[in-house]
């Protein structure tokens, strides 16, 4: 989860590291530190807390100028956010530095075996024990790529490593197993980072670094090989957006800027989608038709917002194509044994493509057999290269850690899949899946227009700050609405929140209902399934006598559930399966608003971070 950056080249390379981390802060921000190598020698400066207290401690006591650094932002794993856990970690000499993020499992025996050698080791960290085997085996090689290969052999667990030699002052060296690190080519200089965000100042030019592969920079080029040294097959690919896509644009948080973003970044999901024949086709879906009509079951993986966009996304497969889906939390998948086989579809959906549960379960379902397709926004990520198919997002940089405008490009995409399906095995006719294509071209418009209508949410939000528990319900694919409305609230606001089944409300959760409690009831079309619509407003009639305070979102012109709202947010009429695009939206507002309300810190809130690397 951890951010870093790597320079060698002709500018101020802690101006640039800096920089960087800054574009990174979003993946962790319990301490910041870099280091540089200039006059023969390695300076380092770590401070724990947020990338602002580094930026104090370089004003204070100022770093030597130099060409070549590495600079790192933690989310904690090993230890806690101390000075002394931050990174760079230095072996006892201070001639190496390293950065880390993941998790290395086996660190325990390695210190140990260090400690008898003779080593001090002063942190907590897994980190600190590559540094000082990078010393040993640097002292025995002299070159500093090798010394990497032969500690990374060593090595057990998820991590990405980028170290520098003061022995070795021209070069820049990083490492990947199970953990982001992408490459930026430069004239003259070279990049290395978690993210392209990192150096797209500078440089739109990348290079995909695979699984057990080691890098090497230098002004001069970039040479990778494998872990025993091989020369490794390397992709390089162009970044299609610029730096200023992640600046706020004037916003007060990141969230707000990617709350407004969401129209265009619907409208882009969906650009290239039919061809001149009018069918839909998906490039980047290499899987051949035959396999897919041949599939007798989908499975869902994801975390997080991504399983609610999972949740969604079965009630269109099911509905479309008749192929019966599961919704697993990744986490969980390969621990229970799944059944799966060659005829058997596994969708994996990742903003980020470097999320470790969901890179795990991808990974079980390939071993058994399974086509694995990714549902991914980041190009070049391992969950993508890892799968047999992928269907970009294109949602652009989404810098917030609580997601806004992936999720709702995940549905899009989502949805472009199931009917894409529908098409390969005949259950839906062209013009059927020309009409959904064409409502999802409108969504967009939609979406503006209810963040056009917001004002009275963010007031609402004010007016709440106050509360300790918020609950939310929904039917349908409204439920899935309810869940994240609810982990969106957890995320910023800190406050205890839950979405639930509004049918499962008299078996257990209206005991919650008491007199005041805000409830939040996401309600379905009237038009189409008008059982559950009557059903649910049923339930709020349920809640609001036994005193609690009902916000209702209801599509314009349902006056059925005027009656009982106490306040009542419209959102635009739009086919049942596609509503979850706009009653999200919402729900978004209402939580940043809440939280700001309550002085939190929307953007980087406590304890999380933007992408899970870590199991």
């Amino acid at each position: 989860m951890c951010g870093i950056v790597g320079y060698v080249g002709g500018q101020s390379a802690l101006d640039v590291v800096v920089a960087g981390l800054k574009r990174l802060e979003y993946r962790g921000y319990d301490s910041a530190g870099v280091a540089v190598l200039a006059d023969g020698g390695l300076a380092a400066a770590k401070k724990a807390g947020k990338l602002v207290n580094l930026e104090k401690e370089l004003v204070d006591r100022p770093l030597p100028g130099g060409s070549v650094a590495v600079g790192h932002t933690r989310w904690a794993t090993h230890g806690g956010p101390t000075d002394a856990n931050a990174h760079p970690h230095l072996d006892n000499a201070g001639r190496v530095a390293v950065v880390h993020n993941g998790i290395i499992e086996n660190f325990a025996a390695l210190r140990e075996e260090l400690a008898e050698r003779g080593h001090e080791l002063l942190s907590e960290t897994d980190t600190e024990v590559v540094a000082h085997l990078l010393a040993e085996e640097f002292s025995s090689v002299g070159d500093l790529a090798e010394a990497m290969r032969l500690v990374c052999r060593r090595l057990d667990g998820a991590f990405t490593l980028v170290a520098v030699h003061a022995d070795q002052p021209d070069a820049v060296v990083g490492a990947r197993r199970n953990s982001p690190l992408v490459v930026g080519v430069g004239e003259g200089e070279n990049f290395l980072a978690s993210d392209v965000s990192a150096f797209i100042a500078h440089t739109r030019s990348a290079i995909e670094l695979g699984q057990d592969q080691v890098v090497e920079l230098t002004r001069e080029g970039v040479t990778v090989t494998d872990f025993d040294g091989a020369p490794a097959d390397v992709r390089a690919f162009h970044v299609d957006w610029d730096a200023s896509a992640a600046e706020k644009g004037g916003y007060d948080h990141f969230m707000l800027k990617e709350i407004a973003e969401q129209p265009k970044a619907v409208a882009d999901t969906l650009l290239g989608r039919i061809d001149a024949s009018g069918r839909l086709t998906l490039d980047e879906v290499r899987i051949p038709d035959a396999v897919l009509r041949e599939a007798d079951k989908v499975v869902i993986v994801a975390c997080g917002t991504a399983f609610h966009a999972g949740l969604i996304a079965k009630y269109a497969i099911e509905h479309w194509t008749r192929i019966p889906c599961e919704v697993e939390l990744a986490s969980e998948f390969r621990y229970r044994d799944p059944i799966l086989g060659q005829r058997t579809l596994v969708v994996a959906i990742s903003q980020s493509g470097e999320t470790m549960d969901t890179l795990m379960a991808l990974r079980h379902a390939r071993e058994q057999g399974a086509k694995v397709l990714a549902v991914c926004n980041t190009n070049g990520s391992t969950i993508p290269r890892e799968s047999d198919a992928v269907l970009y997002t294109h949602a652009g940089p989404e810098v917030a850690v609580a997601s806004t405008k992936a999720f709702l490009t995940q549905l899009v995409a989502c949805y472009l899949l199931a009917l894409y399906l529908g098409q390969v095995r005949g259950t839906k006719w062209g013009d059927e899946i020309r009409a959904v294509v064409r409502e999802l071209a409108r969504i967009g418009e939609e979406v503006e227009r209810v963040l056009e209508t917001m004002e009275p949410v963010r007031e609402l939000a004010r007016s709440l700050a106050h509360k300790d528990t918020i609950l939310f319900l929904g039917r349908h694919v409204g439920y899935p609405v309810a869940l994240e409305g609810a982990l969106k609230l957890k995320e910023l606001a800190y406050m205890h929140a839950e979405g639930f089944a509004a049918g499962e409300l008299k078996h257990g959760p209206i005991a919650l209902v008491e007199e005041d409690l805000p409830v939040v009831v996401v309600v379905p079309s009237p038009k189409g399934r008008s059982v559950l619509h009557d059903k649910i407003v049923s339930n709020i009639q349920e809640i609001r006598a036994r005193g609690a305070r009902t916000i209702v979102i209801a599509e314009e012109g349902d006056e059925a559930v005027v009656p009982f709202a106490d306040h009542l947010v419209r959102v635009p009429a739009t086919p049942t399966l596609l509503q979850p695009l706009v009653s999200t939206v919402p729900l978004q507002v209402f939580a940043c608003e809440l939280a700001t309300a309550r002085g939190n810190e929307v953007d980087q809130p406590r304890n999380l971070a933007k992408s899970v690397t870590v199991e």
